[in-house]
């Protein structure tokens, strides 16, 4: 039997697709990449926003298709949506087989065995718990790179996000378990660990009474194979001197921070239920470079949140001049459903949301482009990933300054074949937008 595995959304999303993925494999199944061939289609589904949600949408639809021409025998859907929309699924798209929660990704061979079967499986464990999963990883990524998940959850509640009534409340992973599972993937040849949570920074405080983002980070650190551990989704208002420390003395921890802050202005930022308000954001980005000066920053903002005037949007603008973050992303608010934001007032139109999203991001690439200048002439190590096709002497990889899918990548020319999963030295000869190019130091 052969199973199709689409996992939308989120990289915490992917390492759940990556568990479930592994059981069916354990099982017996065989992965494929076809969808005319597949005998089971999963997928695993986002709607944190919008255009998510019409994603997941067109591609269960897509792939309820193949259920007409006899092939296909087994739709099941996971995640966020599977969790959000459970009568209307059933009700409307009758070609889906079973419906798993977002803390059920256990239950995947009962309802792939079930559909199987003829019957309508669904499952929706409560979002207390965390999963403790029995079977391995089938990863996704190619190898050198993997996503720890190490918790589930939020219990920030901001007033736009869904998140919470969708994976419940914030809920450690335990430490042993994390650097079990990271010896594991070393073993696969994995160089790099990035950490992903709704929110990484309080990781602990709800099993040890204290964050512990930086015991994790000296654990992570011992671990042969492992050469960088990255870190992802860390609100401002947690990134304290005992973090920075841990980044300082562990040196296989990249010195990049993805630090999400949405907006500067004090006024929206409190309407958005954040922690944080102008002056705290530019003294957090002050301490970071001061005590990390090769500090890479990454950052997300929301444009067009209701009521945002001209001159708050104007506010976010002179922001992204001035602090330059070496990676920005940007996107228009969208109202979700059973969130406080949906029904505030003043909603401004998806036109505005547009026009205010592309010049954040048009100035963000003019800022990023001036970044890439200037490292033209420094030397940076460099994670190869493969060569690319049709080029015999160019090879692609990333600095420590490039997060998988979200970044830029390092390209790199040598006239004699350098192995994927190799870091090097590279010389920084030229620059681009994004991305930068370079030839090994010999």
């Amino acid at each position: 039997m052969k199973v199709l595995f689409i996992s939308l959304g989120c990289d915490k999303n992917r390492v759940d697709s990556e568990f479930m993925l592994g059981k069916l494999v354990d099982a017996g199944y065989e992965v494929t990449d076809d969808e005319a061939s597949a005998d089971i289609i999963v997928i695993n589904t986002c709607c944190f926003i919008y255009d998510a949600q019409e994603e997941s949408v067109q591609t269960i639809l897509e792939m309820a298709g193949y259920k007409h021409d006899g092939h296909l025998k087994a739709l099941i859907l996971a995640g966020c949506m599977s969790q959000r929309y459970q009568e209307e699924i059933q009700k409307e798209i009758p070609e889906v087989d079973a419906c798993i929660g977002t803390n059920s990704t256990e239950s995947i061979l009962a309802a792939v065995e079930a559909a199987l079967a003829g019957k309508r499986f669904e499952e929706y464990q409560s979002l207390s718990h965390v999963e403790t999963h029995t079977s391995r990883r089938s990863l996704s990524t190619g190898g050198y790179y993997a996503y720890l998940k190490i918790a589930e959850g939020c219990d920030k509640h901001c007033t736009y996000c869904i998140i919470p009534s969708l994976r419940g409340p914030f809920r450690s992973v335990p430490m042993d378990v994390l650097v079990s599972e990271a010896k594991e993937l070393a073993a696969q040849g994995t160089k790099e660990l990035i950490l992903v949570a709704q929110e990484t920074t309080v990781y602990g405080k709800d099993l040890y009474g204290k964050k512990a983002l930086p015991d994790l980070l000296d654990a992570l650190n011992q671990i042969d194979g492992i050469e960088w551990i990255r870190l992802m989704y860390c609100y401002p208002e947690e990134i304290d001197e005992p973090l920075i420390d841990a980044i300082i003395r562990n040196k296989k921890v990249c010195h990049y921070l993805d630090m999400p802050i949405q907006h500067i202005n004090s006024d929206i930022l409190k309407r958005m239920g954040r922690r944080t308000d102008r002056e705290e954001l530019f003294e957090k980005i002050a301490l970071l470079r001061e005590r990390i000066p090769d500090i890479a920053l990454r950052t997300t903002l929301i444009c067009g949140f209701p009521g945002e005037t001209d001159a708050q949007h104007e506010e976010l603008m002179a922001f992204v001049d001035e602090i330059e973050f070496d990676r920005l992303g940007a996107f228009p608010f969208s109202p979700e459903e059973g969130t406080p934001a949906f029904s505030f007032p003043d909603q401004l139109s998806d036109e505005i949301k547009k026009e205010r999203c592309d010049a954040v991001m048009a100035l963000s690439s003019e800022v990023i482009e001036d970044c890439n200048r200037d490292m033209i002439g420094r030397t940076l190590d460099v994670l190869i990933e493969g060569r690319i096709a049709d080029e015999d002497n160019i090879y692609i990889g990333r600095s420590y300054r490039d997060a998988p899918d979200v970044d830029g990548y390092v390209f790199v020319k040598n006239d004699y074949e350098l192995l994927s999963g190799t870091i090097l030295p590279v010389r920084i000869t030229e620059s681009y937008e994004y991305d930068l190019m370079g030839e090994p130091v010999c």
